[in-house]
């Protein structure tokens, strides 16, 4: 999944069309602008279905319209939601939901059988949801999404509208953790249904059951949240509303920060300085890794020795240091330092680094790997990237170091994120600058995408022992074993190089002095709105 920035510009304004879909929500602090809170993201989301979404922007949206069977709490725990209990058995395989009484924006109950409908038309084939397979440690999904399988195998099921049982193919240390991610929030089949292709491509055309509901959304312009007066927990939440603007643009955002306009937003590289040691900064450490994706398809990209030869030939802690400057760390390596292997040790503290900077091998294996697929001359190559100001300079940076090192000639292609996304998912690419933040604490939230296969494997890599190592691992019940199988997967992934792994980023925020209560996690879904204020300015 991929991570973002936040802020805005201006107060709420509520659409008394995308009110009457949402069930005629009332404002129970209307009038109270102080509990407004105004950001600002760099890209719209593609869409907010939840069985098919898989960026940054629609999965935080999610986490703030809709609610799952459980939510991450404010130490980043999950606590119970829409579930009111959970029964596990003894082998720790069947996990039974109790719900409790809650309710959709439009008034109707929140049911066991949502949940099952949105679980398994995630799974569904005719959805080719690239989020599918998080949902595989279900017995029979994986085989009903590889249409290998029949729907009434799935292992779960809405016994009654208030119990949800759901069984799985191994014990799954992580599984409670999973359920607060997007693709495990409830949809509702009539909603669905109405609304076909078009559903939740705009605030009437979707039914929320979180905290807020979208009341607007201008495309690539601003979209706005309004308390959402059927939650079952409206009682906690505090916030009228959010509004967010979408600013590309960061000299725009210190601005309107620095006039009052917006209560938040990203620290950009070259404000850095300015902010240092001041109150106002807030950091945030997630767990996500920035890396080039290679088409292994492409004739230059398909050598395993080229791809080396343009990972060695950029030098990550001039990146971090000189280009980042939020407290990113070079990485080499795909799982970040902030992912656990067990309960009291860090994966990355298990292993080791793979990558660093060597111009005279980087200049060795590309002559090499030249040689081995019939390459006399060294081609241009395009780079796709984000469009935004921080991105454009990683982007200028890579592209000054593989000409410097390698004399590879790079044309950047900095576009709109849902673009890049379309680009990416039909493989029209040959380099695109990527990350990926960890959907839960395991290693498998990183390693598994690579299988061969998977929707987010974009660049097509294909190692069939990689895809053994993680395949056992996806059922092994001993943990300790599971654990050293993944070292082993990570250590294959990257002498095979079909990603050169960046840096581990952090990110530094401008939070006014008022803004209470705002919650961020390293792990899914960026930031929670739920427990948030805003007090007297």
């Amino acid at each position: 999944m991929r991570r973002k920035l936040y802020l805005s510009l201006t107060s709420l304004v509520v659409a008394s069309l995308a009110l009457s879909a949402c069930g005629g929500v009332q404002d129970d602090t209307a009038g109270k602008k102080k509990q407004i809170f105004n950001m600002v993201d760099v890209s719209e989301p593609p869409q907010l279905n939840s069985a098919k979404t898989s960026d940054a922007s629609s999965l935080y949206l999610l986490n703030n319209v809709m609610e799952g069977l459980y939510r991450m709490d404010k130490n980043n725990e999950p606590i119970p939601a829409i579930a009111n209990d959970v029964k596990i058995s003894g082998d720790k395989k069947t996990y039974t939901f109790t719900l409790r009484d809650a309710k959709w924006s439009d008034g109707k109950p929140v049911t066991a059988k949502d949940f099952e409908f949105a679980w398994k038309t995630a799974l569904d084939p005719k959805t080719k949801a690239e989020y599918s397979n998080i949902l595989y440690p279900i017995k029979g999904a994986e085989a009903f999404n590889m249409s290998k399988g029949k729907e009434s195998d799935v292992g779960v099921k809405a016994i009654d509208d208030k119990t949800l049982k759901v069984e799985l193919k191994n014990p799954v240390p992580y599984f409670l953790n999973l359920t607060t991610f997007g693709t495990f929030k409830p949809i509702r089949q009539d909603i669905y249904e109405k609304y076909g292709s078009k559903y939740a491509t705009e605030p009437d055309k979707m039914v929320y059951n979180g905290p807020f509901v979208m009341s607007e959304w201008k495309h690539e312009k601003s979209y706005d949240l309004k308390k959402n007066d059927s939650y079952w927990d409206k009682k906690n939440v505090k916030l009228a509303g959010v509004h967010t603007d979408i600013v590309k643009d960061q000299n725009t955002a210190q601005n309107l920060y620095q006039t009052g306009k917006t209560d938040f937003t990203s620290l950009s590289q070259e404000f850095v300085d300015k902010w240092k040691g001041k109150p106002e900064v807030m950091p945030f450490k997630e767990a996500t890794t920035f890396y080039l994706q290679f088409n292994t398809k492409n004739k230059f990209f398909k050598n395993a020795k080229i791809r080396k030869a343009i990972s060695m030939a950029v030098d990550r802690k001039t990146m971090t240091d000189k280009i980042e400057k939020n407290g990113s760390k070079p990485a080499g390596a795909l799982v970040p330092p902030n992912i656990k292997a067990t309960e009291d040790q860090m994966f990355r503290e298990m292993t080791k680094e793979y990558v660093s900077y060597d111009k005279k091998e980087a200049k060795k294996l590309l002559k090499e790997g030249m040689k081995e697929e019939g390459i006399k001359k060294i081609p241009s190559i395009e780079l796709l990237g984000y469009d935004s100001s921080n991105g454009k300079k990683d982007q200028e940076y890579l592209k000054e170091q593989l000409n410097d090192v390698l004399g590879i000639d790079v044309d950047l292609r900095p576009m709109p994120f849902s673009q890049k996304l379309d680009l990416e998912n039909k493989g029209k690419f040959q380099i695109t600058f990527a990350g990926w933040g960890a959907d839960y604490n395991d290693p498998m939230t990183f390693l598994d995408m690579w299988i061969t296969g998977n929707s987010f494997n974009r660049g097509k890599w294909s190692n069939k022992e990689f895809d053994k190592l993680i395949k056992k691992s996806q059922a092994n019940p001993d943990f300790k074993q599971r654990i050293e199988d993944l070292k082993k997967a990570e250590a294959v992934m990257m002498d095979e190089a079909p990603i050169a792994p960046l840096y581990y980023r952090s990110r530094l925020y401008l939070k006014k002095p008022y803004v209470k209560g705002l919650v961020t996690h390293p792990f899914g879904a960026d930031f929670t709105f739920k427990w948030m204020s805003i007090e007297e300015k």
